[in-house]
């Protein structure tokens, strides 16, 4: 699937800029997140740099007969009921791994909405693992992937960070794409 994927790009004229990051473990970002077509994007982009990436999906997802696929494809499966938070399900993911790139589209959905959603942030800080960005620019037909960044804590200066880095991110769909905030730095700005 990561070849055709890359094949896909190749045909349709995309481009990927950036260096391999060298961390063996690490959350992957892929912004702005506007089309069905970004999970392609993000399959290519982790095979050119030679990451092995894996998604979170829901459990269901790797069992029947597509089961087997999407465990290659590299689905964490996640059980929604087990009593453990997403978070420190993940947490435990890297704690138990050598090597992990876990890719998450931090928009939560392919609509704009006033928020992302904070998980990405809080499994990168919790796991102390760097983040990295694969920016989409459709306009350009190209991915961007990013240096990796160590996350402070200082959630309203890291995400300064990510907004300077993905400003030209505008995605397949422009009119899609979220705003780059997360809910806790208004919370913050009140306090």
């Amino acid at each position: 699937m990561r070849f055709l994927a890359r094949l896909w790009c190749r045909l349709t004229g995309w481009k990927f800029v950036g260096t391999a990051p060298t961390a063996k473990k690490m959350v992957i970002i892929g912004a702005p997140h506007t089309s069905n077509w970004d999970f392609v994007l993000f399959l290519a982009v982790t095979s050119h740099f030679g990451i092995d990436a894996k998604a979170i999906g829901k459990h269901t997802l790797v069992k029947g007969p597509f089961g087997q696929m999407m465990r290659k494809l590299g689905v964490i499966p996640i059980e929604r009921n087990s009593g453990q938070g997403l978070v420190e399900a993940m947490v435990d993911e890297f704690n138990n791994s050598e090597q992990l790139a876990l890719v998450i589209a931090p928009e939560g959905t392919r609509g704009a909405e006033d928020y992302w959603k904070s998980g990405f942030y809080r499994i990168a800080t919790a796991a102390r693992v760097p983040l990295v960005l694969a920016m989409v620019d459709g306009a350009n037909k190209t991915v961007v992937l990013h240096e990796a960044l160590s996350l402070t804590g200082d959630v309203s200066a890291d995400m300064d960070s990510i907004r300077r880095l993905l400003q030209k991110g505008n995605g397949i769909r422009p009119g899609g794409a979220s705003r780059i905030r997360l809910r806790s730095e208004d919370a913050d700005e009140q306090s």
